[in-house]
């Protein structure tokens, strides 16, 4: 089985790498060729020209954003120029769900089959193929590919119809990006309030407060460090793709909206860049504090 993998960044490359361990024959692509080397030594083909991946049965990509998945498919040199009948378009990305239904029509015209399988967890789990991945599209299409993802992940989920990855890997999101901005708005207002901020992290790192994003961002917020997560810009798309979906089913999420002002706040103070705990500048300034260690 000959395989394709493009897109080979923080968290592709591990991904990428797991799959050499299927035994199939690996062909990978990126835009950068940094990494190349290391996967050649590895056994594996790469190259920049999309064009070579299309020969591979099963192509899984792993980019940043819609507009990326969709100038791969389906731009001037694009993927689709040479895919052929019975392919399989694996998009391990996390995109819109209606990005994701247009890019199903579009492959079905082509009789390509194709899976959205976006997948949750950092880059310390994708490195040990560890991650959660959910999949929508048909089930037959699923069980063909399924034994590759359970190289990149031990949870592997089949959520139903094309979209439903996508839509379920949103669904998680959405709660974890409400964590994160409440955390941004809380922990402020206790250095307001002159308690210390440390004792403070360890309170709520070991009671009711705690959460996943709790337990990540307090240690790195404490110590500085807003470069480790996924940056703002990158997950307001999440926001975005929720906010499509709700104004078209009429669905009210005030405490969602609420959190996506706090992101749109930390965009437009210039934070696109860092991770989501940098969201807490946007308080912290507010109140003229910092939430930081003694130490820093």
């Amino acid at each position: 089985m000959k395989i394709g993998f493009i897109g080979l960044g923080q968290m592709g490359k591990h991904m990428a790498v797991n799959m050499l361990k299927s035994g199939a024959e690996l062909i990978v692509n990126d835009v950068r060729d940094d990494c190349f080397i290391e996967f050649e030594k590895r056994g594996a083909r790469a190259t920049k020209y999309l064009k070579e991946v299309a020969e591979a049965e099963i192509i899984f990509m792993s980019l940043p954003e819609s507009k990326i998945v969709l100038d791969v498919l389906f731009g001037e040199n694009g993927l689709a120029r040479n895919l052929r009948k019975g392919q399989i378009i694996v998009d391990l990305s996390t995109i819109t769900y209606n990005t994701t239904l247009e890019i199903a029509r579009s492959l079905e015209k082509q009789e390509v089959d194709f899976l959205d399988a976006p997948v949750s967890g950092m880059e310390a789990r994708a490195k040990d193929g560890t991650l959660t991945v959910m999949c929508g599209g048909k089930k037959e299409v699923f069980e063909k590919v399924k034994p590759y993802l359970e190289y990149i992940g031990n949870k592997i989920l089949y959520m139903g119809d094309i979209g439903r990855g996508q839509l379920t890997k949103l669904i998680n999101q959405l709660l974890f990006d409400i964590n994160v901005a409440a955390l941004a708005e809380i922990l402020p207002m206790a250095v307001k309030m002159g308690l210390d901020p440390e004792k403070v992290g360890e309170v709520v790192n070991s009671g009711t407060g705690r959460s996943y994003a709790s337990e990540f961002f307090i240690p790195r917020i404490l110590t500085n460090n807003f470069s480790e997560g996924y940056s703002l810009k990158n997950a307001y798309k999440d926001l975005v793709s929720a906010a499509e979906i709700c104004a078209n089913l009429c669905i009210p999420l005030p405490v969602l909206h609420a959190a996506t002002t706090t992101y749109q706040m930390a965009l437009l103070k210039g934070y696109g860049s860092q991770d989501k705990g940098a969201m807490i500048r946007v308080f912290e300034e507010l109140l003229s504090v910092k939430y930081r260690s003694q130490n820093e």
